[in-house]
């Protein structure tokens, strides 16, 4: 479920796209809007866990010494 931006100005931090779906799912999510609730506090209840793990794995990525082959994960 990625979205990319045609207007959006183009972003050169690593893991920025995916940093972008996980915010807009939480702020999208039925925690924040029906609940009230923070989105660091949905994130630990475990809303948008699919894009939170996608965006782990990215940052992981950056400390691997193996990515310098095999690219970065996410997108």
């Amino acid at each position: 479920m990625p979205r990319y931006y045609e207007e959006k100005e183009e972003d050169g931090h690593a893991c920025a796209g995916v940093k972008e779906d996980l915010r807009q799912c939480l702020l999208e999510s039925a925690c924040v809007l029906q609940e009230n609730k923070s989105p660091r506090q949905c994130l630990k209840e475990g809303h948008c866990r699919s894009l939170q793990m996608t965006f782990f794995a990215c940052k992981r990525s950056m400390l691997d010494t193996r990515a310098r082959f095999r690219g970065r994960k996410g997108y």
